[in-house]
């Protein structure tokens, strides 16, 4: 039996462990004792290790066929790097900002498959743009996604699944787009929207970074965009913190000691924004692709609508469930190019990684329209 290792055991880690484990030996790694006992399955193996140290972390993952990533994105970047210097193969799903094409040579100096931002959004996303792009000259693509908790309390109405400090980056991170072939540059939380979805209602729409690798492997695609999804009124509220000050990165004294305000931000939003026991929440995404399919102007939508069930988080289950099923593709040899790979790389093999998280009741429902031609 094939040897995965999974890095990080939080609310995603854990579900990626768990559906490992049906088919795999799978040994799960965390700094945290509470994380670890997330994991449900006794068939894996839990490991309390600290993976920012270089000599662990080679020593742990020496023995296995696949290396798994669900760390902060903070930790995301230095740590395929490593792995790649290990020679292992690893899918990842950390949303870190340095750029991945840096990794390239030394992935292909060493014969690896590294497969970053292989979550709901970047991530199947990707797939799908990949998916057409191999069928349709494509002009238009535009994502708005979101992850909301199903109780929505004052004054965020939100919860996050992914560490604090991954969430503020996003809130902090200048949004890049592209339009009428120009890149486009804004800072994040601008050009609010209000957007009108069926069984959820109306949520509010902001730029975000979210099209990330897009930008450069789809340079011919002369509009594209990606915005997060909230509940109204969340984004003035984060608007104002950040204008205080209170994301900065930057060190202040405060009696004598330095703190990053980000840090203390951190601290005190997460018990606000931490998932619960028996809390609940749903995924929302919607996906446009438009352009000329086989001489006729066609747009495709995507729309995922995805709620808690199985006792299973929905963030967890669209981000986690995309990754397992390019880790499947990975470990069974389908998917071998060496070097960095983001996920729209992988859009020949959309319709098995459709079919996995089908199968796993995570449901994209798709619909085509023939347009006017222009």
């Amino acid at each position: 039996m094939k040897k995965i290792i999974v890095l990080g055991s939080g609310l995603v880690g854990s579900v990626m462990a768990n559906d490992l484990a049906k088919k795999y030996e799978v040994t799960s790694v965390d700094i945290s004792t509470k994380n670890l006992e997330k994991i449900q399955s006794e068939k894996i193996n839990k490991l309390c290790a600290d993976v920012s140290e270089k000599d662990v972390l080679e020593n742990l993952i020496k023995n296995f066929d696949l290396v798994v990533g669900a760390l902060p994105g903070f930790m995301g970047y230095n740590i395929m790097k490593r792995v790649i210097e290990a020679k292992k193969n690893i899918v990842d799903i950390s949303f870190y900002s340095e750029d991945p094409f840096d990794l390239d040579k030394i992935a292909k100096e060493n014969n690896v498959v590294a497969i970053m931002d292989c979550g709901v959004a970047p991530g199947m996303g990707n797939i799908i743009f990949g998916h057409h792009n191999k069928t349709m000259n494509i002009t238009d693509y535009e994502c708005l996604v979101g992850g909301l908790p199903k109780k929505r309390e004052w004054p965020f109405e939100y919860q996050a699944v992914f560490s604090p400090i991954d969430v503020i980056e996003e809130y902090i991170r200048p949004a890049r787009y592209v339009q009428n072939a120009q890149l486009v540059t804004k800072e994040a939380l601008s050009d609010t929207e209000l957007v009108n979805f069926k069984n959820i209602g109306t949520l509010e729409s902001w730029n975000s970074d979210g099209l990330r690798t897009l930008i450069k492997t789809m340079n011919h695609v002369p509009n594209m965009i990606e915005k997060t999804l909230r509940y109204p009124g969340c984004i003035e509220y984060l608007k104002v913190l950040r204008a205080c000050g209170y994301f900065s990165y930057e060190p202040i004294e405060i009696n004598g000691n330095k703190i990053r305000p980000i840090d203390l931000t951190s601290k005190l939003l997460f018990p606000m924004w931490e998932m619960k026991q028996g809390d609940q929440d749903y995924t929302v995404m919607r996906i446009k692709i438009s352009g000329d399919e086989n001489g006729k102007q066609v747009c495709y939508t995507y729309n995922l609508l995805d709620k808690y069930q199985d006792k299973t988080i929905s963030m967890a289950r669209t981000t986690g469930y995309t990754c397992t099923a390019v880790a499947n593709l990975v470990i069974e040899g389908k998917y071998d190019k060496k070097g960095i790979s983001p996920p729209e790389f992988l859009g020949e093999h959309f319709n098995e990684v459709n079919k996995y998280l089908g199968d796993r009741n995570v449901i994209y429902n798709i619909q085509k329209q023939e347009l006017k031609n222009k």
